[in-house]
């Protein structure tokens, strides 16, 4: 699978902006959805490559947003990884469990998340 389309899960337009500049200047296209809701229905409708999930949402947190694509056979085999100020190791376990593939803690350092995002490819 090559990775080219991703949908960024995130209620901090700081944050979108951030990883929506850092992505397209890297090549890849860039929907973003502000809360778990609007990121299930964005992944459903769009059928990203990879979701890029943050946690502390209001309404459906990125837990129950990953939990609920990971299950759904439209959406199941997108990867995601979640991007969040959770460091807890608890945290990191919960959020694997819930089926994503990776787990990074805010800030992202902008290499690590191009490096993680290539090794999917």
């Amino acid at each position: 699978m090559s990775v080219k389309n991703i949908l960024v899960v995130d209620d901090s337009a700081t944050e979108r902006f951030f990883a929506t500049d850092l992505l397209t200047k890297a090549g890849y296209q860039v929907i973003t959805a502000e809360n778990g809701e609007e990121g299930i229905a964005k992944a459903k409708a769009n059928k990203p490559d990879l979701i890029l999930m943050d946690v502390v949402m209001p309404g459906l947190n990125g837990f129950q947003a990953t939990r609920t694509l990971t299950r759904d056979q439209e959406t199941k085999n997108i990867p995601i990884i979640v991007c969040t100020s959770k460091g807890e190791e608890t945290d990191k376990i919960w959020g694997l469990r819930q089926g994503a593939v990776d787990y990074m803690v805010k800030p992202l350092k902008p290499e690590e998340l191009l490096k993680r995002i290539a090794a999917l490819s």
